[in-house]
């Protein structure tokens, strides 16, 4: 008996034996307001002239997992093409009246906690799809809290690699030694998404980081 083979039965095979990704998909999470979106805001306007996301000071200003397909960095004569992913602001409790001190309607301030929860859930399931995370936090706050420990203990359960970025150190109250203390196994770096101060460090520890990328 003949067996007859399929041939694009095997193309697939080794296709998917072979793949070679082309984008690093790299996820931004981080308590609300800590800066994720200004901060990929700020990668998508050096790099592709175009920004992605809303700014706001009402917390969880972003609800839904916003993605720039490709970004292709060129920084001191090296190369990398991303997949930037910015989720929703993580957090352990989501209150409705927190968001009524900035001006919104009780039927805003809920259908934005309902949305909000919904987002950080979502957040949390695109970690799998992950293979290097930048974490934000504000410079300004403890780093010790129950939020930032719930978001590293997510990501170190995966074993994926990661970057610290201590935002808004152009802030008087801005500590990113603090920082550094709360998370000695992880390199951390100062910035201002806001001004651009020290982008260029960033990239430097963001090449660090895609040698280190999951997979």
């Amino acid at each position: 008996m003949q067996i007859k083979i399929i041939p694009n039965f095997f193309k697939r095979i080794f296709a998917s034996l072979f793949k070679k990704k082309k984008h690093i998909q790299l996820g931004f999470y981080g308590p609300p307001n800590a800066g994720k979106t200004s901060l990929a805001n700020r990668i998508c306007k050096d790099w592709t002239g175009e920004e992605l996301g809303t700014v706001t000071k009402i917390p969880h200003e972003t609800r839904e997992i916003q993605i720039k397909e490709k970004v292709d960095i060129n920084f001191k004569g090296r190369q990398l093409t991303f997949k930037l992913v910015d989720t929703p602001g993580i957090a352990t409790k989501i209150d409705y009246e927190e968001f009524l001190k900035f001006g919104l309607t009780k039927k805003e301030a809920k259908g934005r906690a309902k949305e909000a929860t919904k987002g950080v859930i979502e957040a949390i399931k695109w970690l799998d799809d992950m293979d290097a995370i930048i974490v934000v936090l504000d410079a300004t706050l403890n780093p010790y809290s129950q939020v930032n420990i719930t978001i590293i203990g997510n990501i170190v359960a995966r074993r994926i690699p990661v970057l610290i970025v201590a935002n808004k150190i152009d802030l008087h109250k801005a500590d990113t030694k603090k920082i550094e203390a709360a998370f000695p196994e992880y390199e951390v770096v100062g910035i201002s998404a806001k001004l651009g101060k020290n982008m260029e460090e960033f990239y430097e520890s963001l090449f660090r980081l895609s040698k280190k990328r999951k997979g």
